[in-house]
């Protein structure tokens, strides 16, 4: 199986250790991911904000590559996601023209969609080498993934599940809470930080709250917003998982390492070797 893979601005920076995650899990589950040639930003915020016609041209060039892939996309980032579907949806209705042809026919999908099919869950419980028993956690999809239904077609978008599948097929303990999809703050940060911190307190209290010891997202932004929150703390930190950094884990029990998670800042490693998950 091969998939046109778009990683999106954020893996190459910030989610660096995002990217290496998710391409050793696809390569367990013999899933070839061709990054797209020469692709560029999806506009995320900045272009939606400020002009719905470039918020359409910008990823319609990527869309564009892909067709010419003849494969199908998947999206690691909720937010690229979002503004591909977008873009296609538009150029679709005829609302924008773009100087690349668009025909709309490869489909693109959420990264946690994909996996948490049927046939695929099968596929990744088969390849657990030692589940993530006693690591409980909460999983927290933010607002662009699920949000406008109608354009991203998530009908549970009130109590979305990839997620919690995923990390239940890996063997951690999901635990049920009412913050799933509750806005961290996205990119409000850069100018009412104020607002940030509020919004991402509440959602780490909350998930203490619930007795969660991690956090499991899918989210650049959305990790990172939750983790930089934890940086000036001593103790307490909650950590804040990427999906496929567990399942890689549950995948690669025997060769798990630390240095894969040392981008986070609440540091993991001491919880993981806790609950005997990590050497």
């Amino acid at each position: 199986m091969k998939l046109a893979f778009y990683p999106g601005c954020s893996l190459e920076g910030m989610a660096n250790d995002y990217a290496r995650s998710i391409l050793a899990v696809f390569n367990h589950l013999d899933i070839t991911l061709v990054e797209i040639d020469d692709w560029s930003c999806c506009g995320a915020t900045a272009a939606h904000s400020l002009s719905e016609k470039m918020a359409v041209v910008l990823p319609a060039r990527n869309l564009a590559a892909a067709e010419i892939m003849g494969l199908d996309i998947v999206s690691p980032c909720a937010n690229c996601f979002n503004r591909l579907l977008f873009s296609k949806a538009m150029i679709q209705k005829k609302i924008f023209d773009v100087p690349w042809t668009v025909t709309g026919s490869i489909q693109v999908h959420d990264m946690t969609r994909f996996l948490a099919r049927p046939d695929m869950v099968e596929r990744i419980e088969a390849r657990v080498r030692k589940p993530l028993k006693g690591l409980k956690v909460v999983c927290y999809y933010g607002c662009q993934m699920v949000r406008p239904p109608r354009l991203t077609g998530f009908t549970d978008y009130e109590n979305p599940m990839t997620l919690d599948r995923l990390a239940t097929a890996a063997g951690a303990k999901v635990l049920d809470w009412s913050y799933k999809t509750t806005c961290c703050g996205a990119s409000i940060g850069i100018g009412r930080r104020d607002i940030q911190e509020s919004l991402t307190a509440r959602l780490l209290e909350k998930a203490r709250q619930t007795g969660a010891e991690a956090v499991v997202v899918s989210c650049p932004l959305c990790q990172v917003n939750l983790d930089l929150m934890q940086r000036d703390k001593a103790s307490g930190h909650l950590p804040v998982f990427y999906f496929t950094e567990l399942l890689r884990l549950a995948f690669e029990a025997e060769n798990g390492s630390a240095e894969w998670f040392r981008m986070h800042i609440a540091d993991p490693v001491p919880l993981l070797r806790a609950k005997d998950l990590l050497l």
